[in-house]
């Protein structure tokens, strides 16, 4: 099956989305979640896909939801299970997926948008690049990782002054405040992301992947529950093929060669 509001497409180890709607600065509706968690389920079963990059058509990455979509009339009464089967699962399934998802963020990055660059792994953004939250000034919040996920990348206050402002900040100060991991100029974002692509694509797949989920469930822990944590990821990628590997190819200084195993 095709896809109608996004791109994919797979090349040397890098799946890429596309958001795809330009007319509308790429906000989502119902197709566009269903088509993105299509290709979500792709790369979580193809093992010769090792990053997923996200990024939008034309001028914006997303400002968030379509509001022809998102119709308060109808969401109304069931917002909170449609919250969390159709926008909470899809940005969970980003953030447990067992491969590195790096975010080029291209213009606007607002409100959903936002919350989805929250959900990947690392954040590149375009010097043109504005993000923030205005869900506010609609008399509504971030409510799909834009409050829970946001104080843990820039912490409690810097978060309170995103959210209750509302307002969009630069790049610069995205990057200053711990939001995006790096800002480059705009007609250097793609070369950027390959080439951080391309770092990623080299490292042990398994132990990245073990990486994330010790990071993500350490959030929420003590630091000796985290120590536990790390010890039990350790002990299980002690016994992959791809750990003996790794350690062989370092002993005969080359690079290794991943199994997935």
């Amino acid at each position: 099956m095709g896809y109608t509001t996004i791109l994919y497409e797979v090349a040397d180890g890098v799946a890429t989305i596309t958001m795809n709607r330009p007319q509308k600065l790429n906000a989502f509706d119902g197709t566009m979640i269903d088509e993105i968690s299509r290709a979500i389920n792709e790369v979580y079963e193809r093992d010769d896909i090792r990053v997923l990059v996200f990024t939008g058509a034309g001028r914006a990455f997303s400002p968030g939801a379509d509001f022809h979509w998102f119709n308060f009339d109808e969401w109304e009464a069931s917002i909170r299970s449609k919250a969390r089967r159709i926008t909470h699962r899809l940005f969970d399934d980003l953030e447990y997926l067992e491969k590195p998802v790096i975010a080029a963020i291209n213009g606007t990055c607002a409100g959903g948008g936002l919350e989805l660059a929250l959900s990947c792994d690392l954040r590149i953004a375009a010097g043109s690049a504005r993000l923030g939250f205005p869900e506010v000034s609609a008399g509504i919040i971030p409510g799909s990782g834009g409050c829970s996920r946001l104080i843990h990348v820039v912490g409690v206050g810097r978060a309170k002054e995103l959210v209750l402002t509302g307002e969009l900040i630069s790049a610069e100060k995205a990057e200053a405040i711990g939001l995006v991991n790096a800002v480059v100029p705009d007609d250097a974002l793609s070369g950027k992301v390959r080439e951080l692509a391309a770092t990623l694509i080299k490292k042990g797949p398994l132990a990245l992947g073990m990486a994330k989920h010790v990071m993500n469930a350490a959030l929420g822990v003590d630091p000796h529950t985290g120590r536990i944590l790390e010890r039990l990821g350790t002990s299980v990628l002690l016994k992959t093929e791809d750990s003996r590997e790794g350690v062989r190819a370092l002993k005969e200084n080359r690079a290794p060669r991943w199994k997935c195993k």
